[in-house]
């Protein structure tokens, strides 16, 4: 009895929603067409412009005065002033009208695009905005070209990332550098020590006890000395001495007459040596990424705290050490390269607690090059001479003619390191599945043959592109 009043209610709030919804569409398109076609005002961040009006303005409201700030300054003009990139939405009310404006702030791209256009004429060059970054693009005509427009767009804004998407001739290329280097150190030392030390013995009668020594090397000493008379044949007292003689190094010769009762040790020694160091890293860096490499190792330094006085643990790495960072233009590669060297130097190190923490050497250099792919550079010249010269002598003695020779000791040392640092970049690209070549896995293919350590590996190692994988 009830339900046909209820079917009906229903039917009729249907048709009222559909007549609503009929109605109101119209109107929604009509609001969305109005925000699409809103007037637009453009300007350069750090400069300003005047919007007018038909109207009295009696109001004004901007949504991020961080962007861009606003101000009436007569009844129809707004004063507009670009502050930093951004779009944000302008206000403005009068007695009976209200419009609005999209206000575009750009990061002084215009100005650099104009520049570009001044400097490199026949080129197709465009220049946007994305937040904090500048995007180049467009065709050019040589790598120098893109180049150099990459830097003066960074130095246009050095607070900016500038992605250089500039297209050269025949395409893009890999944007991947691997790095081929070749550290070689080489250390040349030598030595010369020469010295003499004469001595008696403390035994036997009437006895002369001497010796003689510079104290630049070892010497010998007497221990448990005692001394006693003795009556002779003719009555005579004698006075003896007796104890031990002791070595603590007979040097390089020792000489000792009994029957005269005089030795000599003598210190004659000449030594050479070569030392020499070869890694050779491999990197691969993206295009503008830095890539650093490190073989070596860490060393723990004390460090005393200041306000608890306690005493915590630093590492400081040590080693052969790479940083570089390439930038691409086509099969132009420039690089930004620091190689250094360091060793530990324990003669200049400092004692601390009573552990002695090591100093350390350091050789480095950094620089920019610029070369094309597979090209070359090396980096030579960084020498390190140490020359020492100890000389020591009796005063007195050593002056005298011929024999003075005998109270003088010498040495000599002399080192020198040389460091050579080669550097080769190759753009690489990742390789198809069928391009992959096979593992290392057979025997005695990948290291020299010869009684050597190869010998006995299983499956040996070295580089996955050898000739012999082509078989």
């Amino acid at each position: 009895m009830h339900t046909r009043p209820t079917h009906q209610r229903q039917l009729a709030t249907a048709v009222l929603l559909a007549l609503g919804l009929q109605l109101a569409a119209p109107a929604l398109v009509a609001a969305q067409q109005a925000v699409a076609t809103l007037p637009k005002i453009t300007l350069t961040a750090g400069r300003s412009t005047v919007l007018t009006t038909d109207f009295d303005i009696t109001r004004i409201a901007v949504t991020d005065p961080a962007v861009a700030d606003a101000v009436v300054v007569q009844p129809r003009e707004v004063l507009i002033d670009g502050k930093a990139p951004g779009t944000i939405s302008l206000i403005v009310w009068g007695g009976t009208e209200r419009r609005q404006y999209d206000l575009v702030v750009d990061p002084g791209i215009s100005t650099l695009e104009q520049r570009l256009q001044v400097l490199f004429p026949s080129e197709r060059i465009s220049v946007s905005a994305n937040g904090e970054a500048i995007i180049l693009s467009g065709p050019v005509s040589s790598n120098e070209v893109a180049l150099r427009v990459a830097e003066i767009a960074a130095a246009t804004a050095p607070k900016s990332k500038v992605v250089n998407l500039l297209q050269l001739p025949g395409g893009a290329g890999s944007q991947q550098v691997m790095l081929q280097v070749r550290f070689a150190e080489v250390s040349r030392r030598a030595l010369f020590e020469l010295g003499v030390s004469l001595f008696t013995s403390p035994t036997g009668v009437e006895n002369t006890i001497g010796r003689t020594t510079t104290q630049q090397f070892a010497a010998p000493g007497f221990e448990s000395l005692e001394w006693s008379k003795t009556s002779s044949d003719f009555g005579a007292e004698v006075t003896s001495a007796s104890g031990e003689f002791t070595f603590g190094d007979f040097l390089n010769l020792f000489l000792f007459s009994q029957k005269y009762d005089i030795g000599a040790m003598i210190r004659a020694l000449r030594g050479r040596g070569l030392f020499q160091s070869l890694a050779e890293p491999n990197l691969i860096a993206y295009n503008g990424q830095e890539a650093s490499f490190l073989a070596g190792g860490e060393i723990p330094i004390p460090v005393v705290s200041g306000l608890t006085n306690s005493v915590g643990i630093e590492y400081k790495e040590y080693g052969v050490r790479l940083t570089f960072t390439p930038t691409v233009a086509g099969d132009t590669i420039r690089l930004r390269v620091r190689p250094e060297v360091s060793t530990l130097d324990f003669p200049n190190g400092i004692l601390l607690s009573g552990f002695r923490v090591p100093a350390l050497a350091t050789r480095r250099a950094e620089t920019d090059v610029e070369l094309r792919d597979g090209q070359s550079f090396a980096i030579a010249g960084l020498l390190n001479n140490l020359s020492q010269d100890d000389v020591q002598e009796v005063p007195g003695l050593s002056k005298i003619p011929i024999i003075g020779h005998l109270f003088r000791s010498r040495a000599e040392r002399a080192e020198q390191t040389e460091l050579l640092v080669l550097i080769t970049p190759i753009l690489v690209r990742p390789l198809n599945p069928d391009e992959v070549p096979p593992l290392p896995t057979l025997e005695r293919r990948f290291l020299p043959r010869g009684e050597d350590l190869g010998e006995t590996l299983e499956g040996g190692g070295g580089r996955l592109d050898a000739p012999e994988l082509a078989r």
